[in-house]
């Protein structure tokens, strides 16, 4: 669990000047960090997309919710500028031996149903682990077999914006933007009770007659900071968790 100066920070930035939107702030004045995550994609057996952007997801909260983030821990300091900063998050792709190597750094490997996701404590913009760095960042592309099942309404849904077109890498560090929105909004006992649940959530194309309404109702809205593909200021993805409805 993130120590509570921490969160309380984290959800002030966010419902002033959310470190995901394009234009300037203070944010970008600070040490510049990202949140490296790998997906295992092995040519075999890739996993199902819509697996992967939830897997992601909660790769995210887990390393929030973890207590090396917190207080004192050994991430934490990492994890508090890299939050103090523009809210970056990379997903590369692995396998054979390079998922092997990416294993035996330290981080946290979270897994679908077909899906595994590893996720590192935060690192300098220039400072990528030598194994990560090799990684391919672009390309990541995956499909589902069969539609997925429409979302649980009494669990937390990501719902991405219909009108654009994202590559599974890029919808996958949305997805984790979103989630992470969400936490910052909740208080400690929602977060608390998501953890212990083990993080359930979906993420689903919102309906395109349904999109505006998602994106004026209040809740957790990403804004794209326009690095890749998309252009700046594009909304991504709305975190509809039901403690903030």
């Amino acid at each position: 669990m993130n120590d509570n100066r921490t969160g309380d920070r984290a959800s002030a930035a966010a419902s002033t000047v959310s470190p995901f939107r394009s234009g300037p702030s203070a944010r970008d004045e600070a040490p510049q960090f990202v949140l490296p995550l790998v997906a295992r994609i092995e040519k075999s057996a890739p996993p199902a997309r819509t697996d992967a952007l939830e897997t992601a997801a909660r790769a995210v909260l887990t390393i929030l919710a973890d207590e090396r983030s917190a207080g004192e821990g050994e991430w934490a300091r990492a994890m508090r500028d890299w939050q103090d900063a523009r809210i970056r998050k990379v997903v590369r792709r692995a396998r054979g031996a390079e998922w092997r190597r990416a294993e035996a750094l330290p981080g946290i490997t979270v897994a679908g149903k077909s899906a595994e996701v590893r996720v590192f404590p935060p690192v300098p913009l220039d400072g990528w682990p030598k194994d990560l760095a090799r990684l391919q960042v672009s390309g990541t592309d995956l499909d589902d077999p069969e539609p997925p099942p429409p979302a649980d309404p009494a669990a937390p849904v990501l719902w991405l914006n219909p009108g654009l077109g994202m590559s599974a890498g890029k919808a996958m560090a949305q997805a984790g933007h979103a989630a992470q929105l969400a936490w910052w909004e909740l208080t400690d006992e929602d977060r608390t009770a998501w953890r212990d649940a083990g993080f359930p959530l979906s993420v689903r194309p919102a309906a395109p007659s349904g999109w505006t309404a998602l994106t004026a109702g209040g809740l957790p809205l990403v804004r794209d900071a326009g690095f890749t593909e998309i252009a700046p200021g594009s909304s991504t993805v709305v975190a509809d968790h039901p403690s903030l409805r």
